[in-house]
């Protein structure tokens, strides 16, 4: 399969950039030809007015049209990614021709095991909108929080990998346009769920779970997986919600296989 059969648009997740899907894309390049924006509000992204769900949909399909490809997209998903792409799937089915939905949020965070941490996160950003703009940005930026979240979602037991997805976190993960669109886009990932859009989502649709995702556990991903009309899951073990990390190689393996 040449680089030029195949097109794939990855969408990465809350507080990412595009570097954090970029293990992926690689797996993918020889298969594939791979776009990886920033999502509005992180890294070089877009400014929004609201951050809502229904501007990143519409963001998302301004970005696809402006690449004007001469074939339809395979559009995947990441964590919040997930929640932007089947919303937009939804929307827009005509202009994509596969979905894949990577650690799917599969229902809101307040309604989900880690409920009260999701409260906490919430009176966290709360706090840094309305601190003056440089100690907000050391608040949201503080070390011991970005290490706290990447240690605990961090499953593998390899040192340098760990310390690969350590690093990655201290460098990618406070580049964000401000505090007031961060609590924006942080109010929007918690406020919906691949959920609400599965049974609504026409278009073929590939589910990628870790086995170990303790935001999304794996029982509920097998429920989520039979609400769509069209999808099929798969579990990649020994794996939590950092698979575009700890197995980027799996993740693309899994997709070209579906593809074919």
């Amino acid at each position: 399969m040449s680089k030029t059969n195949q097109i794939i648009i990855l969408i990465h997740g809350f507080r990412g950039t595009h570097n954090g899907l970029s293990l992926i894309a690689r797996n993918l390049s020889d298969s594939f030809k791979c776009f990886v924006p920033d999502i509005p509000g992180f890294g070089k992204g877009a400014t929004l007015e609201t951050y809502s769900l229904d501007e990143y949909v519409l963001w998302l399909d301004s970005y696809i049209d402006k690449l004007k490809l001469d074939k339809k997209p395979v559009l995947l998903g990441h964590s919040f990614g997930s929640i932007i792409t089947s919303a937009y799937a939804t929307r827009f089915p005509e202009k994509i021709s596969r979905l894949v939905l990577l650690n799917p949020i599969g229902y809101p965070a307040l309604e989900g095991p880690r409920w009260l941490l999701t409260q906490c996160a919430v009176l966290f950003y709360e706090i840094g909108s309305i601190l003056p703009k440089r100690l907000a940005q050391k608040w949201l930026s503080m070390r011991i929080v970005v290490n706290i979240m990447s240690i605990v979602m961090a499953k593998t037991k390899q040192k340098p990998l760990r310390k690969y997805i350590h690093h990655q976190h201290r460098k990618y993960f406070s580049r964000f346009n401000d505090p007031q669109s961060i609590l924006a886009s942080f109010k929007t990932s918690i406020s919906y769920s691949v959920k609400n859009f599965a049974s609504s989502v026409k278009t073929p649709t590939l589910l990628i779970a870790g086995e170990l995702d303790d935001i999304t556990p794996v029982s509920r991903q097998k429920m989520l997986a039979k609400q769509f009309p069209d999808a099929k899951l798969s579990i990649i073990k020994e794996v939590g919600h950092l698979t575009h990390y700890e197995t980027p190689d799996q993740v693309a393996s899994l997709i070209r296989q579906w593809i074919k």
